[in-house]
């Protein structure tokens, strides 16, 4: 069961950020905490997970 706890942590963490990033900013701190999140899930390391996350933000575009 505690295997468990983290990646579900890191899911209801995510799921609750789905719905942030109207610019370029907003965007880049989404992905990084979502990077940070699933590297610390992963048992990774977490700056590498939030800066690949961070950049991944910031060069998506959203659609509405």
């Amino acid at each position: 069961m505690a295997r468990l706890a983290k990646p579900a942590l890191a899911f209801l963490a995510l799921a609750s950020l789905a719905a942030c990033g109207d610019t370029v900013l907003e965007r880049a701190g989404t992905g990084a905490a979502a990077g940070a999140l699933i590297a610390d899930a992963t048992d990774n390391d977490v700056a590498t997970g939030a800066a690949v996350g961070a950049g991944v933000g910031a060069v998506t575009t959203p659609r509405y």
